[in-house]
């Protein structure tokens, strides 16, 4: 049990290993349930006890990483506060779920979703594979959030506009600028807009700092807009089929 929690000494982890592929592949199964099981999830009871229950986890996972920080002696306060866009993210979604405000819903499906997705394929874990807790909790609490954002779409029936697209990057903005000033003050490095990652990262080749920080920008409203796509064709075939 105490290797399960031991911090890591030396790089294990593989990108697109078996147990890696395995991951995605079972996190790609659950979203599949998801959405096969929405009309169940409908009902009121089910309804309810399916968002709390998610709540607690995402929650969870985020408490158990700090208790985790702290126990093995890497939490600090200019790294360690769950201001990182995958922190924030979480939280959110989770009150996403209690509150079910489509406003919130706006940023977290674009900013969270396609954050944690990228996280997921590629993630910044060098140190711990499975079956350690870093690795579980990192892909609970990234795919946790994608879950949650599913949860609104397939059982709420939510649906971004393209004017969500420019909501949430606005709101992404005023967030990074937030944070900006925050590293400024404590010296820290959230959202690695101060400097880039120590661990190899898509960041590497985005040029400099803060040249990167345009290309992130860019990066991000892709992705948005790739999110927002198939929501765009139903939109538009729906409205061909009211035309005909």
């Amino acid at each position: 049990m105490k290797g399960f929690f031991e911090p890591g000494t030396e790089t294990v982890f593989q990108l697109f290993s078996s147990v890696h592929l395995l991951t995605l592949t079972a996190f790609f199964i659950m979203i599949i349930l998801l959405f096969l099981f929405r009309e169940p999830l409908r009902k009121h009871g089910i309804n309810r006890a399916a968002r709390i229950g998610l709540f607690v986890v995402l929650i969870a996972s985020e408490v158990s990483l700090q208790i985790w920080l702290w126990w093995s002696g890497h939490w600090n306060y200019q790294y360690s506060l769950p201001l990182h866009l995958s922190s924030i993210s979480l939280i959110l979604s989770a009150i996403l779920l209690l509150n079910k405000r489509y406003a919130l819903f706006e940023f977290t499906y674009f900013v969270g979703v396609g954050s944690a997705l990228q996280a997921m394929i590629t993630p910044d874990i060098s140190l711990y594979t499975f079956p350690h807790y870093r690795y579980i909790h990192f892909f609970v609490s990234h795919g946790g959030t994608v879950v949650a954002n599913l949860f609104m779409i397939f059982v709420a029936g939510y649906r971004p506009t393209g004017k969500s697209i420019w909501k949430a990057f606005l709101w992404l903005n005023v967030y990074t600028l937030i944070i900006f000033v925050v590293n400024f003050l404590i010296e820290g490095n959230y959202m690695y807009i101060s400097e880039k990652p120590v661990n190899p990262s898509i960041i590497d080749f985005l040029g400099p700092w803060p040249w990167y920080i345009l290309s992130l920008e860019i990066i991000a409203l892709i992705t948005f807009v790739i999110l927002y796509f198939p929501f765009w064709v139903a939109r538009r075939m729906n409205q061909e089929k009211q035309h005909n």
